[in-house]
This record gives structure tokens, sequence and C-alpha cells, in this order.
């Protein structure tokens, strides 16, 4: 498939956000772990979703982004790709990279 159509074919837009924003966590949090803590905000997401959500072949749902961007925090317009904030270390939080804040 082109890369051109794989990218029109995607369900989300959060998808590149959110691996992103996994990926800055020190060390990275793997898809498993963040389903862990995205269960702690009340919200069931097994890593096989969270994979097809990074992969544009599963949509988020509104809820689902809220309870992602609680559990990376990170703010959910961030993810939305509406705020341009950047990621950045952030002294003091436990080697944890704060994005979109």
């Amino acid at each position: 498939m082109a890369a051109g159509l794989k990218q029109k074919n995607r369900r989300n837009i959060i998808g590149e956000r959110l691996k992103e924003s996994r990926n800055f966590h020190t060390p990275p949090l793997t898809q498993d772990q963040l389903s862990g803590k995205v269960a702690v905000e009340g919200v069931q997401l097994d890593r096989v979703a969270i994979a097809k959500i990074e992969t544009g072949i599963r949509c988020a749902f509104d809820f689902e982004v809220k309870a992602l961007a609680a559990a990376l925090s990170v703010d959910a317009n961030w993810l939305l790709g509406s705020a341009t904030a950047h990621c950045q270390r952030t002294s003091g939080s436990g080697g944890v990279r704060k994005c979109g804040r």
C-alpha cells in the first residue's frame, strides 16, 4: 500500500503523538504499561487497542483521548494536534518528559 494512501485511511489524528508522548517518558512506556495507566483512569484499553490507535487502524473515542492524555501527563489538545507545544524533559519529575503543557 502506498504511503499516501495509508495516511489517508487513518482513523484518528492522535496516533503519532500518542506514540511520541509514550516514548518521551524515561524509560519509554510500553503499550502494556500505558494500558495499565489508562485503566487507573477508568478506561479499558489493552495493548492491541493502543497499537491500533497508534497505527491509525482504530478510532479513539473522546473519553479515551482524555484518559490517554491524563495517563501520559499531556494535554488532550496536544494529542489532537491543536496545541503546538513540543515535548520536553522537566526537572524533578522522575525522568518524565512533558508534552503539550
